[in-house]
């Protein structure tokens, strides 16, 4: 069993920063031709810039606003004027807003839903068509593409200033199933990671504000300990290749044991 991405071209969004940058980087490590992708230019050409790139280049970058229908339909024409081809999505573009459930208006809702689901359901179409077409040019019923969406444990746990974000993470794992299902007959693969505490460029922020919530986090937390990114990375890896096969459909839970012992009012970060 091979959990070689070596070749194959991944596209990779929220790589600017956080989990999204550690699955870019580790991609290319690993032998990928990869395009990030994210709303901030000027981290993207500071990372592309530090990645260590060989002479046929492996590298590439879109900075757009991928809410918006047209930069998603440009981001893949970028992709196959820079490789020609893509094999991987990793929709690892999220964001993450708390607000009062009783007394916030609809925005956050929509807000999320726009960034968290509607923006990956864009893609995955749109990404999917483009594997199909080069599923068409290949015999055999090996897998032909994998799409990695990322979502959250708070799908499955009740915190009502959460409302929007388990909303959101919660459809993104029935977008993941649906999807799953709709492109198995054309050989490519949909599943997701749902995360818990990983020390991503938001939670720093709110650890930095926030100092207790390390300790509130560690408590709830049977390993004890959060995340680095580069170990949602390691997993995004195994979804990616030919490793993970005969997988579909599924949320794999990466949250250092969180999800078997959070009680409903735990904190959530």
């Amino acid at each position: 069993m091979s959990f070689s991405i070596a070749g194959k071209t991944a596209v990779v969004t929220g790589a600017a920063n956080g989990v999204g940058l550690a699955i870019a980087r580790h991609f290319v490590a690993r032998g990928a031709n990869v395009m990030f992708a994210d709303m901030d230019e000027e981290r993207l050409i500071e990372e592309i810039g530090a990645v260590e790139d060989d002479d046929e280049g492996t590298t590439g970058y879109f900075a757009g606003d991928l809410r918006e229908k047209l930069n998603v339909a440009n981001l893949l024409s970028a992709t196959l004027d820079r490789f020609d081809r893509v094999d991987i999505l990793v929709n690892g573009s999220r964001q993450m807003l708390a607000a009062d459930p009783l007394n916030a208006d609809d925005d956050a809702v929509t807000t999320l839903l726009n960034q968290n689901l509607m923006t990956s359901l864009r893609l995955c179409q749109i990404f999917s068509k483009r594997m199909i077409k080069q599923a068409e040019a290949t015999e055999g019923n090996a897998p032909v593409g994998s799409i990695i969406n990322l979502s959250s444990i708070a799908a499955r746990r009740t915190q009502p200033h959460l409302l929007a974000y388990s909303v959101s993470s919660a459809a993104v794992d029935q977008l993941t199933r649906s999807m799953a299902v709709a492109l198995a007959p054309h050989r490519i693969r949909v599943n997701a990671i749902a995360l818990g505490s990983v020390m991503s460029a938001s939670l720093k922020g709110a650890l930095a504000e926030h100092e207790e919530f390390r300790d509130e986090i560690l408590d709830s937390t049977p390993l004890n300990r959060i995340a680095a990114p580069s170990e949602l990375a390691e997993v995004a890896q195994f979804l990616a290749s030919n490793g993970s096969g005969f997988m579909t459909g599924q949320i794999l839970t990466v949250d250092g044991g969180r999800t078997l012992v959070d009680a409903v009012d735990a904190p959530a970060h």
